[in-house]
C-alpha cells in the first residue's frame, strides 16, 4: 500500500512508542508530547499527535499485518544471516475487562489465570530459535488448538522458502496431543516436545546416562527409552533441581492435607465437632478438589453409626503410588520423530523452547498485551498487533546485543536509555523572536557500551537551533483562538 511519509512517521512513532511505554492511546499521545523526544527521531511533528490519530494508525497498521510479518521475517533472516530449521509454536490467551456481548472473537475458555469470568482471545505465535516471529494469528478464546495448530502450519508453510518445509516444530505440554502430533507429521514437519504422561512401565536403552548442563550449570540426566512406536522416540530427563523444588511442594501440600484431616478426626471426640457423614464427605470431597496431586495418594476410611449417621473414626494411610511418585520426583519425558536422536541433540533442540516462553512473556508484560479494554473485534486486532510490532523492535535489538554478550532484559534497557535527556531551551531575543534550542546529553556509560553494541551513535543529534519569528508565534495564537472559541 501506498502510504504517505507523513503516515510513516506516524507509525513509526505509536511502534516505538509502544515498545518503550505500553498504554492507551489517549496515555500514549500524552506521553509522546509531554514525556518523550521520540518525535526528534521520526520527523513526525509533535504537535500533530492526538489518541484518534494513533487509533487510527493502529487500525492501519493491522490493514497490512500479514504483509509486513512476511517482510520483516525475510527482512531479519537476511540481515542476520539465519537459516531456519527449528520452530517453536505456543498458544497464549489474553483477556478482556467489560462484557463484550456484541463480539464474534471473545468468547469463554480455559485461562491459566483462572479467569472464568472474562471472556478471551487466543494468540498463537511462531518463533525461530533467535527469537524472531515466523507467524503469528489470533484465535476466538474457545477456540480448539488442534485447529490453530493447522492454521498456523498451512501459513507458515506459504510464508517460507523451500529450504525450510522440513522443518522441526517444538512444541508446550499442554499442545502436544497425540491428535496434534499426528496432525504435525502428517503436514510433513518433525516434532519434539515433553510428554502428557508418565510411562507406567518403561526399560532404559543405556544403564549409564547421558549427563548434559542447562543454563544454570545444573545436572541433568537423559536416557532414551524402549518404545512400542517406531515413528518416535522418548528420553528420560530428571532434574535434581526440579525434584528438590517437587519435594518442598509436596512436603507444603501434605502437610496441609493432613492438617486438614487430622482438624476433622480431631471435631470427632468434640462437642460441637462435625460428625454427621454426609458433611464429612464433603468437606473430604473439597479438600480432594484442592489437593489433586496429594489426594490421590491417601486411602481414607471412615466408620460410621448407621443409625445416627454420624462418623465415629476416622483413618487415613499413604497409598504405595506415593512412595513411587517420590522415586520419579524431577522427572519428566520427552519425545519427538526425528531421525538424530542422539541425547545431546535432543536437549540443546529442548531448552531452544524456553526462546517463545521468553517471547510471550516479553508481549504478556513488558509490552502490556493484557487484558484488553478494546470493546470491537478490529480495535482489539489492532491492539495485538501493535504489541506483536513492537516486539519486533524489543527481539532485533536484544538479539544484537546477546550477540555481544550483553543479556539485559527489556525493562533493564529502557531503565538504562531513560538516563539520556534532551535539554529544551528557550529564550527571547529584542526583536520579540522566540530562539529554541535543543541538546542531547551525554550517554552514562552502561548506555555507551549498548551504542557500541548497536553500532549506533552516542548522540541522534548534538544541538538544533531554531528560531520562531514573533509575527508566526501571533498566528499560531489567534488559529488557536479560532478553533477554541468554534
Amino acid at each position: 500500500k501506498k502510504w504517505s511519509e507523513e503516515q510513516i512517521q506516524l507509525a513509526l512513532t505509536q511502534i516505538i512508542s509502544r515498545a518503550v511505554y505500553p498504554a492507551s492511546e489517549n496515555r500514549t499521545s500524552k506521553w509522546i508530547k509531554e514525556n518523550s523526544a521520540i518525535c526528534e527521531l521520526t520527523a513526525y511533528p509533535i504537535k500533530k499527535i492526538t489518541k484518534d490519530k494513533l487509533y487510527q494508525s493502529a487500525l492501519n497498521l493491522y490493514q497490512v499485518k500479514d504483509e509486513m510479518e512476511k517482510y520483516l521475517s525475510q527482512k531479519t533472516n537476511e540481515l542476520f544471516d539465519i537459516e531456519d530449521k527449528f520452530y517453536l509454536y505456543d498458544l497464549t490467551n489474553t483477556y478482556f475487562e467489560g462484557q463484550k456481548k456484541n463480539s464474534d472473537l471473545a468468547q469463554y475458555g480455559r485461562s491459566k489465570e483462572k479467569r472464568t469470568d472474562a471472556k478471551l482471545v487466543v494468540l498463537a505465535a511462531v518463533v525461530n530459535l533467535e527469537g524472531f516471529l515466523k507467524y503469528s494469528n489470533i484465535y476466538q478464546g474457545n477456540m480448539a488448538d488442534c485447529k490453530t495448530l493447522s492454521d498456523m502450519i498451512d501459513s507458515l508453510r506459504e510464508a517460507t522458502s523451500e529450504t525450510t518445509k522440513k522443518a522441526l516444530i517444538i512444541m508446550d505440554a499442554g499442545i502436544a496431543t497425540d491428535e496434534n502430533l499426528k496432525l504435525v507429521t502428517e503436514k510433513g514437519y518433525d516434532y519434539l516436545c515433553v510428554s502428557r504422561t508418565k510411562p507406567k512401565k518403561y526399560t532404559l536403552k543405556n544403564e549409564i546416562p547421558t549427563i548434559v548442563y542447562d543454563k544454570k550449570n545444573q545436572k541433568i540426566e537423559l536416557n532414551e527409552i524402549e518404545d512400542k512406536e517406531q515413528n518416535q522416540c522418548v528420553f528420560k530427563v530428571k532434574s535434581d533441581m526440579k525434584a528438590m523444588k517437587e519435594r518442598s511442594m509436596n512436603r507444603k501440600f501434605k502437610t496441609l492435607y493432613e492438617d486438614t484431616l487430622t482438624k476433622l478426626a480431631n471435631g470427632l471426640a468434640k462437642k460441637s465437632g462435625i460428625k454427621k457423614q454426609e458433611i464429612i464427605n464433603q468437606k473430604i470431597g473439597r479438600l480432594q478438589q484442592k489437593y489433586p496431586s496429594i489426594a490421590k495418594h491417601y486411602q481414607i476410611d471412615l466408620l460410621a453409626d448407621q443409625k445416627t449417621g454420624k462418623v465415629i473414626s476416622m483413618k487415613w494411610e499413604v497409598k504405595e503410588s506415593q512412595v513411587n511418585q517420590e522415586k520419579e520426583q524431577g522427572v519428566y519425558f520427552i519425545k519427538t520423530s526425528l531421525k538424530e536422536r542422539d541425547e545431546q541433540t535432543v536437549w540443546r533442540i529442548y531448552n531452544c523452547i524456553r526462546e517463545i516462553e521468553s517471547t510471550f512473556r516479553t508481549l504478556k508484560t513488558d509490552l502490556d498485551l493484557r487484558p484488553i479494554y478494546h470493546q470491537n473485534d478490529e480495535s482489539t486486532m489492532a491492539h495485538l498487533n501493535l504489541g506483536l510490532l513492537a516486539y519486533w523492535i524489543v527481539n532485533t535489538i536484544r538479539y544484537q546485543l546477546k550477540v555481544k554478550k550483553i543479556n539485559h532484559d527489556w525493562q533493564e534497557i529502557i531503565r538504562i536509555a531513560n538516563t539520556q535527556k534532551l535539554v529544551t531551551t528557550e529564550i527571547k531575543d529584542v526583536l520579540e523572536n522566540t530562539i529554541e534550542i535543543k541538546k542531547c546529553s551525554e550517554p552514562s556509560q552502561k548506555l555507551r557500551e549498548i551504542y557500541l553494541a548497536l553500532n549506533y551513535k552516542k548522540q541522534p543529534f548534538t544541538k538544533k537551533k531554531f528560531v520562531v519569528p514573533k509575527s508566526e508565534l501571533l498566528k499560531q495564537e489567534s488559529r488557536f483562538q479560532q478553533w477554541f472559541t468554534g
